[in-house]
């Protein structure tokens, strides 16, 4: 059963080699003048999404 990609989705997700579903870190676009520098610095790498999460995403066709 073919069927489009919902763009939304693939946008904000991307699929490792090994099959592991990464994002970017939530509240890092703007106003982090208060933050602290670890704070800033932890937000630069992407995150691991949980296997449930990924899971019913990857079902969702993410592609």
């Amino acid at each position: 059963m073919s069927g489009k990609t919902k763009k939304s989705i693939s946008k904000r997700f991307r699929i490792t080699k090994n099959k592991i579903l990464m994002r970017r870190p939530q509240h890092q676009d703007h106003l982090n003048a208060k933050e602290s520098g670890g704070q800033q610095r932890k937000k630069r790498k992407n995150k691991r999404v949980g296997k449930g999460t990924a899971n019913r995403l990857i079902e969702s066709r993410l592609y």
